[in-house]
């Protein structure tokens, strides 16, 4: 790949942190509308970021109303090839411990109410099977690594569910027994969306507590409760920061390693090119565009 420009997606915590850097605020629009925030294109460690507030300034957006194909469209636009993505979740095992990482590698999707293609007219078929891109995954283990006192999990299994509203005790039990090792809100449909966009995607969680499958004592006050996850959120959202950063330190394997998600439409337009509408064509050319 000649040239390489990460998008970072800020979520609940770090979405905040980012929104703080310096850079150039860029106000854009789509053919979905505006995105969550203005794009902030500045440089970390010599590389070239272009950074998005998921949720918005001031954290104005839950987790349904966030415009997804907006945000993937507008980084695609801002030339971005790699997505590093950052959401809160709860943990769905007792190893994974609040303010720890993982580097998540699969995701089931309960999503329900959200638009999750760019592609209305026609029919395009994405491979999915690692909805998170392995050499972005392992760009990120590779620099966990150099970060000793980290504790990052390099793999985990993503449930995402609607909300805004937080899981049932059953719900949550449920999770666990399909395999889920996170809850969260907000994975879906990003990385699909990410790849229909042909952008390599990986996601960094943030557990911020243990969901409702474990059982806290019915004495403590919710007050605490609510300020212990606030502060697990803050540290997690320090020792992402600091992964990322060591990951721009060096990246060799994102210059040099193609991603499978940079050709993912190559076999995934299954309509008959000549029958799709010209003006979808020239609407979605910043997608597709290439591949016409």
């Amino acid at each position: 790949m000649a040239s390489v420009r990460i998008g970072l997606i800020g979520g609940s915590g770090l979405g905040e942190a980012l929104a703080s850097e310096g850079g150039e605020r860029r106000a854009v629009d789509t053919p979905f509308g505006p995105p969550s925030s203005p794009l902030l294109h500045t440089q970390w460690e010599g590389c070239d970021l272009v950074i998005l507030q998921r949720h918005g300034d001031g954290h104005v957006l839950n987790p349904s109303a966030v415009p997804y194909r907006a945000n993937i469209y507008a980084l695609k636009a801002a030339g971005v090839t790699h997505i590093v993505a950052s959401g809160a979740t709860g943990s769905l095992r007792e190893e994974i411990q609040p303010r720890d990482l993982v580097i998540v590698d699969q995701v089931i999707d309960k999503t329900c109410k959200r638009p999750n293609t760019f592609y209305e007219h026609a029919a395009v078929h994405v491979e999915f099977a690692q909805p998170f891109c392995p050499i972005v995954r392992q760009w990120l283990l590779q620099a966990a690594e150099q970060i000793p006192d980290l504790t990052v999990h390099p793999a985990g299994t993503y449930v995402c569910m609607e909300g805004p509203a937080f899981s049932t005790r059953a719900e949550s039990l449920l999770h666990r027994d399909w395999g889920g090792d996170l809850i969260g809100m907000t994975a879906m449909p990003e990385a699909r969306l990410a790849r229909e966009a042909e952008i390599a995607y990986g996601m960094v969680a943030l557990p911020t507590d243990h969901d409702c499958w474990k059982t806290r004592d019915q004495a403590t006050d919710p007050e605490q409760l609510l300020s212990e996850i606030i502060a697990n959120m803050q540290t997690a959202t320090t020792n992402s920061l600091a992964l990322i950063r060591q990951a721009l330190r060096d990246t060799t394997m994102l210059q040099s390693t193609p991603s499978p998600a940079h050709d993912a439409l190559a076999m995934a337009i299954w309509s008959d090119k000549s029958r799709i509408p010209r003006e979808q064509v020239q609407r979605l050319a910043v997608l597709w565009g290439r591949h016409f």
